[in-house]
């Protein structure tokens, strides 16, 4: 059974960093994509970052420059590095193992960016 814990959310204030972890158990990460995505009260989730099996990385526009995606296969845990946070990353952030929304999904974590 696949499972994904994500922690390292909270309540900072707008230009402050955080780094977000999500330990997955079941499956060896490094033979999967892994993503962050996140959802606002109110609208849709949304794609993040992502890191391929490969190792290639991806992320949305709103985020390129401020968010590193990154992974530690001997943790078999991905990360993501937030800088420079914005009051509109505020979001409950979750992380994804696979290619489908079928696939497993971990809790979600909340950030919460005061301007």
């Amino acid at each position: 059974q696949v499972q994904l814990v994500e922690s390292g959310g909270g309540l900072v204030q707008a230009g402050d960093s955080l780094r977000l972890s999500c330990a997955a158990s079941g499956r060896t990460i490094s033979t999967y994509a892994m993503g962050w995505f996140r959802q606002a009260p109110g609208k849709d989730r949304e794609f993040v970052a992502a890191i391929s099996w490969t190792g290639s990385t991806y992320y949305a526009d709103s985020v390129k420059g401020r968010f590193t995606i990154s992974r530690d296969t001997a943790k078999n845990t991905v990360y993501l590095q937030m800088n420079s946070l914005k009051p509109e990353d505020t979001a409950v952030y979750y992380c994804h193992l696979g290619y489908s929304r079928d696939d497993p999904w971990g809790q979600g974590t909340q950030v919460t960016v005061s301007s």
